[in-house]
């Protein structure tokens, strides 16, 4: 993947995060979640090599056992999480830009 490829696509998922933060789904969180990982992944490597942060990315502090969240406490659960992995999408596009780190699979053609 080109460097400008991965920040674009970094970006775009940086832009859903904060939609999913204006207007909460639980659907649409567990596909930006999906493809924020595989990117995530592709650039950096599997989850064993990602900051401690980022695998606390989905785990709410008031997690609800043993009954569905209501619709205020779903909506709330999906902006805590979108802004958790936005924080580290940010810090993925900032070392792609300003550190200009290398990641797996980068190419130059």
């Amino acid at each position: 993947m080109r460097r400008e490829q991965a920040i674009s696509e970094t970006r775009r998922l940086i832009r859903e995060g904060e939609r999913l933060q204006v207007a909460p789904t639980i659907g649409g969180l567990r596909m930006w979640l999906k493809l924020s990982d595989d990117l995530l992944g592709t650039l950096w490597g599997s989850m064993d090599r990602y900051h401690l942060a980022w695998l606390m990315v989905g785990k709410s502090r008031d997690i609800i056992r043993g009954r569905p969240m209501t619709p205020d406490e779903e909506a709330a659960y999906v902006r805590e999480v979108a802004e958790q992995k936005t924080a580290a999408l940010l810090m993925s596009v900032h070392a792609l830009e300003a550190q200009n780190m290398p990641f797996l699979g980068e190419t130059t053609e």
